[in-house]
């Protein structure tokens, strides 16, 4: 019976057919994900773990929520996926003191001038020609995909201090805060690189499909995305610092 009435919560659909179907999704996400990160990372280990976070989507389906079962599932397998990068380590810590560093020269440099950072002005401030600058930013190819993975200086990511969202919804405020914090900060981006972001995270383009899009060079996009990363690291840090 217990079989019967899970079979019939999910629509006549049981675990093994949502697993079939969502394969390709797993797939899908993982070579996503896979164009941002180091060399080191395989393709396989991505997947195996997308597959995982698919079986759990499956088991914890509802459809009576609503919810199609792609789009439940999205998180809960590229969760796995990032789960799986955070453990294994596989960005240096170079590329972590990187990205502070720029971050923290944007957030400087617009503090200071009240108006969005330009690009020597972020190198200068950061002591770097204009094409060093940009070498930098090629640098951070391998940064977490998420400035919310971000480590800070003791190595715990900040979304790592903020509670699931399976938890009690009381302590779910301080991720609430956080999203709507990055989402203004977003919506205030430079045009092209908020058009990077969309194009990247939305429509999910590859970086060269971008170029295209923008006219320019793959790198070039590449340098853009991680800016704008960059970027919303130092004005979410700018909003907190102005909440307290």
């Amino acid at each position: 019976m217990k079989g019967l009435a899970l079979y019939a919560s999910l629509g006549g659909d049981t675990v093994d057919d949502l697993i079939s179907r969502g394969a390709p999704q797993v797939k899908r996400i993982a070579y996503h994900l896979l164009a941002r990160l180091p060399a080191s990372v395989q393709v396989d280990d991505l997947i195996q773990a997308g597959m995982l976070g698919l079986l759990e989507a499956a088991h914890r389906y509802d459809p009576a929520q609503g919810a199609n079962f792609a789009t439940f599932a999205e998180p809960r397998i590229r969760g796995a996926m990032l789960d799986e990068i955070r453990r294994g380590d596989w960005v240096p810590r170079s590329v972590h003191r990187k990205a502070r560093e720029v971050s923290a020269a944007i957030h400087a440099v617009e503090t200071t001038k009240g108006r969005e950072a330009r690009d020597l002005e972020i190198a200068e401030q950061m002591g770097l020609t204009l094409a060093e600058y940009h070498s930098t930013l090629n640098d951070l190819r391998g940064q977490k995909l998420l400035s919310l993975d971000e480590a800070g200086a003791d190595d715990e990511s900040e979304i790592a201090r903020i509670p699931a969202s399976d938890d009690d919804p009381s302590e779910n405020v301080g991720r609430e805060h956080l999203c709507k914090l990055l989402a203004t900060a977003i919506d205030l981006l430079p045009e092209r690189e908020r058009l990077v972001l969309s194009l990247y995270y939305d429509e999910e383009l590859h970086l060269k499909e971008i170029g295209a899009v923008l006219g320019v060079s793959e790198s070039r996009v590449s340098q853009l995305h991680s800016q704008a990363l960059a970027r919303l690291r130092a004005r979410v840090a700018i909003k907190k610092e102005s909440a307290l």
